[in-house]
């Protein structure tokens, strides 16, 4: 098979004879190798637009800090570089500059995309689980933890009452006295 290179030579040196078909094919050939730069011009473009009023940008940029981008899901729509959150984030400064508040704005994204687009979802009953479900594991834990190392000592006995001869000997024992030593005093002083 021959090159497209190959072939459009031998057509320019006219060696070629090519019927108008296959003309207006290698010509949509050539423009389709081209036409993706062209078109992704435009769209860089569109991308960002901040505002001109610095404190609608400051808004619009907190605003977009808090709404999660529903194609990468782990950003907002203000750090993402998906062209979603490039058109929420425009649709977002549309909206303050045409006069909606905050709350406005957020409650027509959750009617659009669900409460998922919502970085910090409202504390209700359906996402008591969520709020309070870490909170329930982690004492659950540490009561296991607990019961678990109070169910060891007691089986283990170390919280056992000394006698006064055992108690005498290990105050010796840490002073740093050799056992010998220690029932011998302790024989001393029983007498």
């Amino acid at each position: 098979m021959q090159s497209l290179l190959a072939v459009l030579r031998r057509y320019a040196a006219g060696r070629l004879r090519v019927d108008a078909t296959l003309g207006w094919l290698l010509i949509a050939i050539a423009f389709s190798a081209v036409a993706p730069s062209w078109a992704a011009a435009p769209a860089a473009e569109q991308r960002a637009q901040p505002l001109h009023d610095p404190e609608l940008e400051r808004r619009a940029l907190a605003l977009g800090h808090r709404l999660r981008c529903v194609v990468c899901q782990n950003q907002s729509i203000a750090e993402s570089n998906a062209e979603l959150a490039h058109d929420l984030m425009n649709q977002v400064r549309a909206m303050l500059q045409a006069g909606k508040s905050e709350q406005e704005i957020v409650d027509f994204l959750v009617a659009r995309y669900g409460e998922f687009v919502l970085f910090e979802p409202p504390f209700d009953a359906r996402t008591l689980l969520l709020w309070v479900g870490p909170f329930a594991l982690a004492a659950l834990g540490l009561f296991g933890l607990w019961s678990g190392l109070r169910r060891r000592q007691q089986q283990s006995g170390v919280g056992a009452t000394l006698d006064e001869a055992a108690k005498a000997q290990a105050d010796a024992l840490l002073a740093g006295d050799s056992p010998s030593k220690t029932e011998t005093r302790v024989a001393k002083e029983s007498s």
